[in-house]
């Protein structure tokens, strides 16, 4: 039997200040893998779990990629994770140098990034959407409540309620965001899940593991992992007619008869895995496995249902002179 040579092996992560990178670095490390954390602030969180740190410029910047890509062959990275909307797109070009990138293929990523394409394509495919317009083209017939959002974005910014049209007007006085930037959904007013789905190249589904939001600021803070048959259904019907190939994360309500409809897909992985892994279900180490070692290489076992996160600020205490000696690339 062949030995996996994981300490063989280099995995970077970017996006480094924010909540999962952490959490991913140090289940990482439990499987022997080198590691290199990127981030655009210098004062990122994940730098110090990392065995190498880096300060890059902004996912959305011309200078980003090929920054990543002089780290990469610096640091012999061979496998890539982001969890950062703005760079998922740019990051899929490591591919071309032999890296592995693990989030889904070009097309899927860049459907589910303009949120009103997607929502209408699964309507389109017989996928439980609620009904999706921009901003200015609410019909006359819509049903209150209605949820406005931007049509790119992340972390919850820039989205509310209206009750009735006549709120619209000073909820775009108020916004962030030009009214072309906007959506807006039918409400579905009930639990709200968000799933892992767990997939990689050959596209096959190896595990669907749905998790009721019991608490959300933002991020996920409490949830609670649940079987649910019709929830499992509709999260491969995404993959079997758009065959994301990668691991995804999808975001729906249920209605008042059970029902899901899905809100949102997120071409990556989602901040809550940690309660996957917790459940029984190593999305990231496994996929990472699968990606750099075959698909042979690691198979994920059965899930449990009833296991609850709390997310907590874990504190990290280090003498000064490591803080100060700590090397964060620039």
């Amino acid at each position: 039997m062949t030995t996996l040579s994981f300490a063989e092996k280099t995995v970077l992560l970017t996006g480094a200040g924010g909540p999962a990178p952490a959490g991913m670095i140090s289940v990482l490390r439990q499987w022997g893998y080198r590691t290199v954390a990127v981030d655009m602030l210098v004062h990122s969180p994940a730098f110090y779990l990392a065995d190498a740190a880096y300060v890059v410029p902004a996912g959305n910047s011309p200078e980003f990629l090929p920054r990543l890509r002089q780290i990469c062959e610096k640091e012999r990275v061979d496998a890539v994770i982001s969890v950062v909307d703005e760079e998922l797109v740019a990051v899929l070009e490591l591919e071309d140098i032999g890296v592995r990138v693990l989030q889904p293929q070009k097309a899927f990523v860049e459907l589910c990034l303009d949120k009103h394409r997607c929502m209408n394509s699964l309507i389109d495919n017989d996928i439980p959407a609620p009904a999706t317009w921009k901003v200015d083209s609410i019909p006359a017939d819509a049903s209150y409540p209605l949820f406005i959002k931007p049509i790119t974005g992340r972390g919850s910014r820039g989205i509310g309620r209206i009750d009735s049209i006549d709120e619209l007007p000073e909820f775009l006085k108020n916004s962030a965001y030009l009214p072309k930037q906007l959506m807006v959904q039918e409400f579905i007013d009930g639990p709200e899940y968000t799933i892992s789905v767990i997939v990689w190249r050959d596209g096959e589904v190896q595990a669907v593991v749905p998790k009721e939001i019991i608490s959300k600021v933002g991020v996920t803070r409490f949830a609670v992992t649940r079987h649910n048959e019709k929830i499992d259904y509709v999260c491969r019907k995404v993959q079997e007619k758009f065959q994301a190939n990668g691991p995804f994360n999808v975001q729906l309500r249920l209605d008042k008869d059970g029902n899901p409809f899905i809100f949102e897909i997120n071409p990556r992985f989602s901040t809550s895995i940690t309660l996957t892994m917790a459940a029984g279900v190593d999305e990231l180490g496994g996929l990472l496995s699968q990606a750099l070692f075959g698909r042979a290489s690691h198979q994920f076992s059965e899930w449990q249902e009833g296991v609850v996160m709390i997310r907590q600020t874990q504190d990290y205490f280090l003498s000064e002179s490591e803080y100060r000696n700590h090397q964060v690339n620039t």
